[in-house]
C-alpha cells in the first residue's frame, strides 16, 4: 500500500481559530499569528506535544496590510525551506492552503516549486508535485 504524500497545511485565514483542531494531527501546519489562531495553535501544541516541527504547528507573521494571497506567496519560500528536498527526505508533495483562493499568481508562484497541479476547494486549494513517473521523459 503506498504511503499518503507528505502534506503541508498553510492557513492563511486570521479567523480558522479553533478550526485548527480539525486538521489531522502529524501534518506539519503553518498559520498566520493572529490572537485567534495563536490561542488554538498553543492548545494543539500542549494536547500534542510530541509533534516536532515538521509534524505539528508553525505561527508565521501576519500583516494587517497583506492579503491573505499576499500572506501565502510571503511565506512560500520558508515552508520549501523547511520541507523541501533541503530539509526533509522525501520533501514535501502537497500544499493545502485554507483561507485564499487559488489564483493564478499563486500557480505562477507555487509552480516554481515544483507545485503544479492545483484543485480548488471550498476553504480554498490544494497544490500538488506530480510523481516523478507522469513527468514524461
Amino acid at each position: 500500500m503506498k504511503e499518503a504524500p507528505y502534506k503541508v497545511y498553510v492557513v492563511v485565514d486570521r479567523a480558522f481559530g479553533d478550526r485548527l483542531h480539525e486538521l489531522r494531527t502529524s501534518i506539519p501546519v503553518w498559520i498566520v499569528d493572529t490572537p485567534l489562531n495563536r490561542a488554538a495553535a498553543l492548545r494543539r501544541s500542549k494536547e500534542h506535544s510530541e509533534e516536532t516541527h515538521l509534524t505539528g504547528v508553525t505561527i508565521f507573521r501576519d500583516s494587517e496590510a497583506m492579503s491573505p494571497e499576499e500572506l501565502l506567496l510571503s511565506e512560500v519560500e520558508t515552508i520549501d525551506l523547511h520541507h523541501g528536498s533541503y530539509s526533509s527526505n522525501p520533501s514535501y508533495e502537497v500544499v493545502e492552503v485554507l483561507g485564499t483562493p487559488l489564483t493564478e499568481r499563486i500557480k505562477a508562484v507555487l509552480s516554481e516549486y515544483g507545485l503544479t497541479q492545483f484543485r480548488s476547494n471550498a476553504s480554498g486549494f490544494s497544490a500538488l508535485r506530480p510523481a516523478p513517473e507522469s513527468l514524461g521523459t
